[in-house]
């Protein structure tokens, strides 16, 4: 019997450490001529994650699609949304007129408690946004005549996901977050509980068991095809990006 083609190369996971070793080099190199203070120039460089999207364009190529069905210029990225009018992706592969792949790629360093939250409301508001513009086939050519839906005239039901739409080939989605490996980042967190308690598995959970939660709910619900939590050490002394380390669950 003939072997399936693997979908990833074989040097997939080295690709991956490549791109984590990018990032933190990145991230060390616009911190060095810093201007706001903080990790915040880092953070608006726009370039840190340039690594996980040459590895997009990569693994395209290995499946055979041509260069320029995969997308990552700012202005090739955007997509009509739904309940907003778009939303710029970090890479977007279109295939002959077709939105085959949408990818964003996130990193927190730090602050932890601060952008949590806010991680979490973003990636879930952005499938919830992109399915339903899919719903209402807002990927079609360009232009294609959209008719403004209503809530009542929207078909339904009017939900996220995309195994009970009417595309029988819906768009891959994928989701990252590269969190720095760190005791922070590791150490339970309290919750708070003032009218109602939360689940049990986020008790005590550390921010990485929580965006570990996170990535799983993501695909278990098939908002996204994909949702992947990399933990990478800064290094010593700030000087090189440490090992990618699988993720532990907390043993109670």
């Amino acid at each position: 019997m003939k072997e399936s083609p693997s979908l990833l190369p074989d040097d997939f996971d080295s690709r991956v450490a490549n791109a984590v070793m990018t990032f933190w080099s990145t991230r060390r190199g616009s911190s060095s001529g810093k201007t706001q203070g903080g990790s915040r120039d880092a953070v608006i460089s726009g370039k840190n994650m340039d690594g996980f999207i040459e590895l997009v364009r990569q693994v395209a190529a290995h499946c055979g699609l041509p260069t320029e069905s995969v997308h990552t210029r700012r202005r090739d990225v955007v997509l009509p949304g739904y309940f907003r009018p778009t939303k710029n992706w970090d890479v977007l592969v279109i295939h002959q007129g077709r939105l085959l792949a949408a990818f964003e790629f996130k990193s927190q360093v730090g602050s932890f408690g601060n952008n949590f939250n806010n991680r979490s409301e973003e990636v879930i508001g952005v499938a919830a946004d992109l399915w339903a513009a899919n719903r209402q086939n807002a990927f079609q050519p360009y232009g294609f005549s959209h008719q403004s839906p209503t809530i009542a005239s929207a078909p339904g039901p009017p939900l996220l996901n995309p195994m009970i739409q009417d595309d029988p080939r819906p768009p891959f989605l994928a989701w990252l977050m590269l969190l720095e490996d760190c005791p922070k980042s590791r150490s339970p967190v309290k919750v708070d509980e003032s009218h109602f308690s939360v689940f049990p598995e986020f008790k005590g959970a550390s921010y990485a068991e929580r965006y570990r939660i996170l990535c799983e709910r993501l695909m278990n619900r098939q908002l996204y095809g994909a949702a992947a939590l990399v933990l990478s050490e800064s290094g010593e002394g700030g000087k090189s990006g440490g090992p990618i380390r699988p993720f532990q669950r907390r043993q109670d």
